[in-house]
């Protein structure tokens, strides 16, 4: 009864044909599609020793932010930042389109994977979704990352408030003409409350697609919307780690001594902070047991892998020949210390993860008020290998609110229900570098662990402290457990004057990059808090 009614739902998307439609599937029934000799191409995955399955994502092993549009209409006209470089717009005619393209394709498939789930933990802000797609691996993506509802749940879903449809055999062959940047395609119309998503295998489209959803929707209700990793200790207290794609915060979130609530994206209501996801979803490139247990032993039957090297059955976390980017979904629940359902109370520390490939930021620094401020609408780390299309090598980036991808809503927004959760409930900020310094190595995970520790039990807050010119940042000189010499990036280099150089070029590009803010009393004040050099002026 339950698949009639979904067939005449997607009969009225326009999907009409003779395929049979695999309604929620268990993870049993999604191995077998995976695994199954019939399959071939991108359905088929390969098994590994672990449980897990793996597979290849094609082309696209990353996002694809080019191909990204939103429908310009009476509904987003005026909602909507459109900045020209994240939030691109289309038109309803050229959004019909494409739809057609993907019900097309869609209603020649011999079956139809559809995925009911939540976006949000709780149920007075979460989104019911609604994904249908045509190969296993990406339905078995999406029970992966979003909510699962219960039976009961599933049987009183009722309409879905969002649906993402998606087409990856799809290419538009019109993408000129329409002025488009390419024959592939991401695609929102929120009027229609549809995501379509054309000639990109990439799970992470989905995922990311419903992140800029709530981005969109939350902040318009006064709730801080962030694209953070939470844990909480035994004690109740509450931290968040804000970072871009390998910065480390599914890493550090994944912590012994702490239970996860979620690693990328969450809320901060009235009530605390709460996940949006129902799983993980994390890097694994030289991954080891020993580095990272918690993510090592969570790939596992019902985990699936992306774009990893597999020989013989065998995961070869340190090959990334097809992209340094390598991935693995699973349940939340394949972390031991979780907290269900994932919330928590009220933040009280905040760590924004910064990936410095140029050896300039110190490891650690002491944010105050402004300058959580500051450092959140810069958003600054460098853009690493793999993780965007075409991203190849390091690149410097300012991400306003760590997360500038997935932004709907002007930065400012952001920053200004974040920083008022801060003061509402007494939150202290940090800037963690886990990134390089001058030794040209990547500062270790087990310095950036006592640091967190460190951060986390407040003996970073009595420790003695110095403060690092040109950055202008206050910084610990010791701190239990973390190696000596590196707390002052400046210790690190044979030569002080190199890291000056380079401090310097790194302060002009954030000075040049926070003059789009200072066009308010507020931005034209927080420059003082950011890094400086004589020559400017304020």
């Amino acid at each position: 009864m339950k698949n009639t009614k979904i067939i005449q739902d997607l009969e009225k998307l326009g999907i009409k044909g003779n395929y049979e439609v695999v309604y929620n599937p268990s993870y049993e029934e999604l191995y077998q599609a995976e695994v199954s000799p019939e399959n071939q191409g991108f359905e088929k995955a390969e098994l590994t020793e672990s449980g897990a399955v793996s597979v290849k994502t094609g082309i696209f092993t990353g996002r694809s932010p080019k191909d990204r549009y939103i429908v310009q209409d009476d509904v987003t006209r005026d909602t909507i930042f459109w900045d020209g470089k994240v939030n691109l717009p289309t038109t309803p005619e050229i959004f019909g389109s494409c739809k057609e393209l993907v019900m097309s394709q869609l209603s020649e498939a011999k079956k139809i994977y559809v995925v009911d789930a939540f976006c949000g933990t709780n149920a007075d802000t979460r989104l019911k979704v609604r994904f249908i797609v045509e190969v296993a691996w990406q339905a078995h993506f999406v029970t992966n990352m979003f909510i699962r509802p219960s039976h009961y749940e599933l049987e009183n879903f009722g309409e879905p408030d969002f649906t993402v449809i998606n087409g990856s055999k799809t290419t538009n062959p019109n993408w000129e003409a329409q002025g488009l940047n390419s024959e592939n395609f991401i695609m929102f119309n929120l009027t229609e409350k549809l995501q379509i998503i054309g000639g990109t295998w990439y799970g992470g489209e989905m995922k990311k697609g419903m992140f800029a959803m709530m981005n969109y929707y939350l902040p318009l209700k006064g709730m801080a919307s962030m694209h953070c990793s939470a844990n909480v200790g035994e004690k109740g207290d509450v931290a968040l780690f804000f970072g871009l794609s390998g910065t480390g915060k599914t890493t550090l979130s994944a912590d012994p001594k702490r239970y996860l609530i979620g690693d990328d994206e969450h809320g901060w209501d009235n009530n605390g902070v709460f996940n949006y996801e129902g799983g993980c979803y994390a890097k694994v490139i030289d991954l080891s047991e020993e580095k990272e247990p918690d993510i090592f032993r969570a790939i596992k039957r019902d985990a699936l892998l992306e774009n990893v090297v597999i020989n013989n059955g065998v995961a070869d976390y340190t090959d990334g020949s097809i992209t340094e980017n390598t991935r693995v979904s699973y349940p939340i629940y394949h972390i031991n210390k979780i907290v269900l359902p994932s919330k928590a109370g009220h933040a009280k520390k905040i760590v924004y993860l910064s990936a410095d490939a140029f050896g300039v930021l110190p490891p650690v620094s002491i944010l105050n008020e402004d300058q959580a401020q500051y450092h959140f609408l810069c958003g600054y780390t460098s853009k690493l290998a793999g993780t965007e299309r075409g991203i190849t090598e390091p690149q410097p980036s300012f991400s306003p609110a760590f997360g500038e991808a997935f932004l709907t809503l002007h930065p400012t927004m952001y920053s200004k229900t974040l920083i008022g959760k801060m003061k509402e409930h007494g939150a202290k900020a940090y800037l963690v570098n886990t990134g390089w310094n001058g030794t040209g190595k990547r500062i270790s995970l087990k310095d950036t662990r006592a640091i967190i520790d460190a951060i986390i039990d407040g003996s970073i807050d009595n420790a003695p402290k110095t403060q690092v010119p040109i950055m202008n940042l206050e910084i610990p000189t010791e701190l239990p457990n973390v190696s000596k010499g590196i707390l002052d990036p400046r210790d690190t280099y044979e030569n002080t004057s190199e890291w000056e150089e380079k401090a310097k070029d790194l302060a002009s590009r954030y000075i040049k990059n926070f003059e789009q803010y200072c066009d308010t009393e507020e931005g034209k004040r927080l420059i003082a808090s950011g890094p400086q050099l004589q020559e400017q002026t304020i």
